[in-house]
């Protein structure tokens, strides 16, 4: 009689009740956060044409928008603001009335402290050059002159009613400035969600369709270099030195080893960001019947939550925790 092995893992696996029991990653709805994106001076909402799926919002879209994630059970919304007008310096992100500033006010009067409310605080999605800061005489992004434009960014938002500002820039010393400024203006109890590992990714490309993005050349001086993990535990030094309350890894499929990294390094909560390229190519190939499209979005983002991630941003938030309480 031949030799059969004693030791059979497959026993764990033999039925839907089992594996569910023995699962090492669970997802939750609450760990979830939709990104939103709310555009001036429209009076329908309008597709992304690279995001199947994905709306520019009116205001009032939006704010139904939000009453749907919070009804999913999402655990927070970060918005982000198109305007209709772009300058050098980006004037209407620290525009009190600005667009995103009278979006956080709807969405804040709208659902409350039922969600984490948060916003991206950057200016690429104000600028007529597309760059996240101001410019320099020579087209180069100015560190230090931008860091005084988020500390304007920080404060008008906060008190929009914001509950986490998103400083997204990647410019060295963004997140001291920004807590000094909301401190300074007596907002202590405002979070700030450091994109702490950001990367310089060719999967940003549907997202500039989305904020309207004027951007020529790149962002390489100051997005960090894909070829580089070490860099971005220096990165997670700085941003916890500074206080920040929450960080984050960005792309998240391309990086789940830096997100590994992070993750076991951290002592406050990580994130990560489940970028538009990495949903546009899971949603091209669903669309030609190439993947089962519902198994794709959970296996992606249980692999962000099995590389560490506390919470992840992703467009697919209400989709998949419709899913999670099926």
């Amino acid at each position: 009689m031949a030799d059969f092995p004693s030791i059979r893992p497959r026993r764990l696996r033999n039925s839907p009740a089992m594996r569910r029991l023995v699962a090492e990653t669970r997802l939750h709805p609450a760990e979830l956060i939709l990104p939103l994106f709310v555009r001036e001076g429209i009076s329908e909402p309008v597709p992304v044409s690279s995001m199947p799926g994905v709306l520019q919002h009116t205001r009032d879209t939006l704010r139904k928008a939000a009453v749907e994630a919070v009804e999913a059970g999402v655990g927070g919304l970060m918005l982000f603001g198109v305007p209709e007008v772009q300058d050098a310096v980006g004037s209407e992100g620290t525009n009190p009335d600005g667009i995103l500033q009278r979006a956080i006010r709807d969405v804040v009067a709208e659902v409350g402290d039922q969600v984490v409310i948060m916003s991206d605080l950057c200016l690429d999605e104000y600028t007529d050059h597309g760059h996240c800061g101001v410019l320099a005489a020579d087209g180069s992004v100015d560190n230090d002159a931008t860091l005084e434009r988020y500390a304007e960014m920080a404060r008008v938002q906060a008190d929009a009613g914001v509950h986490l500002v998103g400083p997204s820039g990647m410019m060295d010393g963004q997140i001291g400035v920004v807590r000094a400024a909301l401190d300074a203006a007596g907002h202590q109890d405002v979070g700030i969600l450091a994109y702490t590992a950001k990367y310089a990714s060719a999967f940003y490309g549907p997202f500039r369709e989305a904020v309207g993005s004027s951007l020529k050349g790149d962002r390489k001086t100051y997005q960090q270099d894909p070829a580089n993990a070490r860099e971005s535990l220096r990165e997670l030094e700085l941003d916890l030195a500074e206080g920040a309350d929450l960080v984050m890894v960005k792309p998240a499929m391309a990086y789940l080893d830096v997100l590994r990294q992070i993750a076991d390094a951290s002592p406050v909560p990580v994130a990560a960001y489940q970028v538009s390229g990495e949903y546009a190519m899971v949603e091209a190939a669903a669309a030609n019947g190439w993947i089962d499209r519902e198994r794709m979005i959970m296996e992606t983002l249980t692999s962000i939550r099995r590389a560490g991630a506390g919470q992840i941003l992703t467009y697919w938030a209400v989709e998949a925790a419709r899913m999670l309480a099926r």
